[in-house]
């Protein structure tokens, strides 16, 4: 049975997300994205080398996503960046597209994760719990 266009890139991203973020196979995650990669973000350096030297500063980072959505050329990630810095983790939404078969954009908003205390709806901002219940 054949996937469809949003299966595929879908598969697409989240394998390249992956491998950036939490194998840090680099080589290997030069193949996900393109060369002429735009980047449209406040904390992410321009292009495909911005975006991985940012990656190498991280230390133990570590990406996770719990919702994903694609129509077409572009797909959405309900994300967590988290660290062991003690620090809040990055929750976000990213927004990619893919052009044959690579990345070649990327839109992102992101804000600290609230605890419990902090979230004034008293629900989890990622999942089912929050950061320190987990």
């Amino acid at each position: 049975m054949a996937s469809t266009l949003e299966e595929r890139n879908t598969a697409l991203v989240l394998e390249a997300l992956d491998t950036l973020f939490n194998k840090r196979d680099y080589a290997k995650a030069a193949q996900f994205w393109s060369e002429s990669y735009v980047q449209h973000s406040r904390l992410v350096p321009a292009g495909r080398d911005g975006l991985f030297g940012l990656v190498r500063t991280f230390g133990d980072s570590r990406f996770e996503y719990d919702m994903v959505a694609a129509k077409g050329d572009y797909v959405w990630v309900h994300s967590r960046y988290s660290h062991s810095t003690g620090s809040a983790a990055l929750i976000g939404v990213d927004i990619l597209r893919i052009e044959d078969g690579k990345l070649v954009e990327h839109w992102d908003v992101l804000q600290d994760e609230a605890t419990r205390g902090e979230s004034a709806g008293g629900h989890p901002m990622f999942g089912d719990a929050f950061p320190n219940e987990r």
